[in-house]
This record gives structure tokens, C-alpha cells and sequence, in this order.
């Protein structure tokens, strides 16, 4: 089966981080988004990707290629103008001419595919919806089902009056090619608010795939790194944490014996962490300097950063090539890339800066 990944969204939740990278190639883990992606469906046999692109679509290709090195073959469609999520699959029907895969471009799951699959082949149905449970449905999609699983309706977003479920789409369907003839060409058009009510509405067969396996859209900053205490913690079967206190170091890193870690850390290869560091529960990107005496905690760095001498680091987000002066303490923030904090800058929760930016005393 083929699957369609829609990558053409602009990211605009994941903002600064997203101003000039796509959304599904944000380092998690210090891998691309997508590469992860792309072994989930590999070890469900999905192999042949269709990539549906638009906003800042060169430097998925540039990176990932014809997908070989990654186990995938991939096929990139770049729609010329925002097509909505059923819109830019209608680009690619061309490519469909069996029943087909799709995922929004944010989603991390250990959600079943082949049973979903399977299911989707059982039920005979035109398409099947993943839906998901979530602690608050009312920013998601529900999905309303029968015994059976048959849909029965949508209600987008409701108030926590109208939700009678907590089980929302999961942003992963199983179609039919036929049901393409269903969206107008060349026009934007949404699988959530129109394509999967109207073919309710005209009785076509639809059903829904309930699964309780780890789910996350992480197209917010906050579910950014939700994902990734997710990940050190050993939630998602995908990825098998260090022990606590124990560090996952890359090639060419050095790591002071005077550091100390405490909690799951990964660090990538070429990074220096200097004397009396303090690491817990952090992901520290390929080429970044931890300057002596920083304490980095539950934080995310990109690559080739600097933290500087008895910089406080905690609950943040850095992108690449951030300068954080000595002294500066950056709490609950994101940094775009490129960023540079002053010495003796306090930055508090909620600030972000945006790439290339300087946050000087008076700014913090």
C-alpha cells in the first residue's frame, strides 16, 4: 500500500522554529521528523511515500532524496497553491489507483496500521478514520460511532457541552481511490469538514479504526517537547530510552568528568560539555559547546549552539546556531535559529525570539 504524507503546512503552531524550516524535518531525537515517520511505516511494509508539498518544500528533498538510505522510495508532489488536507491528495490521485495511506505531516503514533488496514479490508468500507482517546477533545475533530464502529457524524472542535466522546480523529486514514472523484480539482478542500461528511451524507460506507497505542500531534511547542519527555521516558515502543543517569553520546563528543547527568540525556556527535555542567533529561544536538558550570534542564538543543559558562537552561527550546552569553538564564522560552541572548539576559516562560534576533537586559 502507498502511503500519501501531507508535509505542505506552513507550522505556523510551531513558530519561531518553523520560520525558516518545514515543520516535518524539526529535529526529534536529533532526527528529522520525518525519518521517523518513515520507519514507522517501514515496519508496517509501507515503503512507496508520497510526499504532498508546499511551503518551504526543497529542503525535505534535499535531505531525504529518492528516500533510498531511509528504507522508502519517495515521490514529491508540490501543489502550487494551499490545497487543504483533501485538496493536496486530490494533487497526487494521478499516483492512486489502490486503496492508500494517509497521515497528517505532525503525527507520532504507535498506532497499528496493518490492523487498520485490515479492518479497512473487513468492513469493506470507502474509508476508515484512527481515532485516538485525548484527556480534552474540544481543539480536536470527534468521530461519533456505532457499535460497529460505523461513523455516524463529525462535530469539529465542539465546547465540552457538545463533546459525548473523547475519541478524535487521529489525522490517519485508509481510502478508496474512488472517493478522490468526490473533491473538486485545483481547489481547497478538507478530508475533516467536507470530504468525510459528504460521503456520509450520501451513505458511502465509513468507519473508524479506535486504538489506545501512544499518539501525539506535535505541531505545537508545547507538544514539541511533550514528545520528547515522551520519548526519554520510554512511552512510545518506537524508541528504547537510556537508563536514568546514563547519557546516549554520538562520535567525537566529549563530556568532562566533572559533568554531571541526571535523568535520560542524549547528546549528538561533536558536542563539548564543559566542567561542573549539569545535564537532566535534555537532547543536545551534533556540533554544540555546554560551557562550564551550565545547567541544562528537560531542554531541547538543536545543533551547533553555544550555552555559555553558569547559563540556566530549563524547559526550553533552542534552535541551531542559538548564543546564550554567560551568565543569561532562559526559562520555558523558544529561541529561533540563530538567535543570540546576551550575558546576564533573564528570559522568562512564554518569550520566544525569532531567528537571527539579539535579546539584550533590557529585552529580558
Amino acid at each position: 500500500m502507498k502511503a500519501v504524507i501531507l508535509t505542505g503546512g506552513k507550522g505556523t503552531r510551531l513558530l519561531p522554529l518553523t520560520h525558516n524550516m518545514p515543520k516535518s524535518i524539526v529535529p526529534v531525537l536529533n532526527i528529522p521528523f520525518l525519518e521517523h515517520v518513515f520507519r514507522y511505516l517501514a515496519t508496517h511494509q509501507i515503503r512507496d511515500i508520497i510526499l504532498a508539498q508546499g511551503y518551504l518544500s526543497r529542503p525535505i528533498q534535499s535531505y531525504f532524496g529518492d528516500g533510498e538510505q531511509f528504507g522508502v522510495r519517495l515521490k514529491y508532489i508540490t501543489e502550487a497553491t494551499p490545497l487543504g488536507t483533501a485538496g493536496a491528495v486530490k494533487n497526487v490521485e494521478g499516483y492512486l489507483d489502490e486503496p492508500f495511506l494517509v497521515l497528517n505531516g505532525d503525527i507520532f503514533t504507535d498506532l497499528d496500521i496493518t490492523a487498520m488496514i485490515d479492518s479497512h479490508r473487513r468492513n469493506r468500507a470507502k474509508v476508515t478514520i484512527a481515532l485516538t482517546p485525548v484527556a480534552d477533545p474540544t481543539s480536536y475533530g470527534l468521530v461519533l460511532t456505532n457499535p460497529d464502529n460505523g461513523i455516524t457524524s463529525f462535530l469539529e472542535k465542539p465546547t465540552r457541552e457538545q463533546a459525548q466522546t473523547n475519541m478524535i480523529n487521529a489525522g490517519i486514514y485508509v481510502l478508496e481511490p474512488d472517493v478522490l472523484g468526490q473533491i473538486p480539482a485545483q481547489t481547497s478542500f478538507s478530508f475533516e469538514r467536507e470530504l468525510f461528511p459528504l460521503l456520509l451524507s450520501r451513505g458511502e460506507p465509513c468507519y473508524a479504526f479506535p486504538a489506545a497505542d501512544y499518539w501525539i500531534d506535535m505541531g505545537t511547542v508545547e507538544k514539541y517537547l511533550q514528545l520528547h519527555r515522551d520519548l526519554l521516558n520510554g512511552q512510545s515502543s518506537q524508541f528504547t530510552p537510556p537508563v536514568p543517569g546514563e547519557i546516549v553520546v554520538g562520535e567525537r563528543s566529549f563530556i568532562h568528568p566533572t559533568a554531571r547527568v541526571e535523568g535520560r540525556v542524549i547528546i549528538g556527535g561533536g558536542c563539548t560539555i564543559g566542567p561542573n555542567v549539569v545535564l537532566k533529561e535534555a537532547v543536545v544536538g551534533s556540533g554544540t559547546e555546554i560551557l562550564a558550570g551550565a545547567v541544562v534542564e528537560e531542554s531541547v538543543i538543536w545543533w551547533d549552539s553555544v550555552v555559555g559558562r553558569r547559563v540556566e537552561l530549563q524547559g526550553s527550546i533552542v534552535a541551531d546556531r542559538c548564543i546564550l552569553h554567560d551568565g543569561s538564564v532562559v526559562r520555558g522560552c523558544v529561541l529561533g535559529g540563530g538567535v543570540s541572548i546576551a550575558g546576564d539576559c533573564r528570559l522568562g516562560v512564554g518569550s520566544k525570539i525569532w531567528p537571527d534576533k539579539t535579546a539584550g537586559i533590557e529585552e529580558g
